[in-house]
């Protein structure tokens, strides 16, 4: 499978979710970095732009970042990306954690990286919305409150096609 189906999958279909446990981790790593590289453009972005709000309000800053920029830019971008990569990471081990006591309490098998492949692909669509969100600059707790709860009810539905425990 290439990567358009797993994600075109991964929007609709619990059932492929679970079955997507058995990828290989590297067109998982795939799947993962292409979405952590266009959070960190999204970011990259907003950075670039909030630099230069900034340069024109502050004159004395102006020759200084004038100077700099062509420093600080693929540093800016390299930190992004590490930090975007941590941040989604943990992100996702944590739920991995969550859909582990899943399974156990629904009587399931699995593995630890089962359910966590299974939760990297369950949190497609809320990964669209934390991408919509930050396009549109909704900061609230709301929001985020509301993408954790829809990764919750993804890993809830698709651990439902687990094997069940003999």
């Amino acid at each position: 499978m290439n990567l358009y189906q797993i994600f075109k999958a991964s929007l609709h279909s619990p059932k492929k979710i679970a079955a997507f446990r058995l990828i290989p981790i590297g067109k998982v790593m795939q799947y993962i970095f292409s979405y952590i590289f266009i959070m960190t453009l999204i970011s990259f972005v907003f950075f670039t732009s909030g630099i230069s709000d900034q340069q024109t309000s502050m004159q004395g800053l102006l020759e200084y970042f004038s100077k700099i920029q062509w420093l600080l830019y693929p540093f800016a971008f390299v930190f992004l990306f590490v930090f975007n990569t941590l941040l989604i990471f943990v992100q996702i081990s944590i739920f991995a954690y969550i859909g582990l006591g899943i399974l156990y309490f629904r009587k399931r098998k699995g593995e630890y990286r089962h359910i966590w492949r299974t939760t990297l692909f369950a949190s497609t669509v809320p990964m669209l919305l934390s991408i919509l969100a930050t396009l549109l600059q909704w900061t609230s707790n709301y929001v985020q409150l509301a993408i954790y709860v829809i990764t919750f009810v993804y890993i809830v539905i698709a651990t439902k096609y687990y094997p069940i425990k003999r």
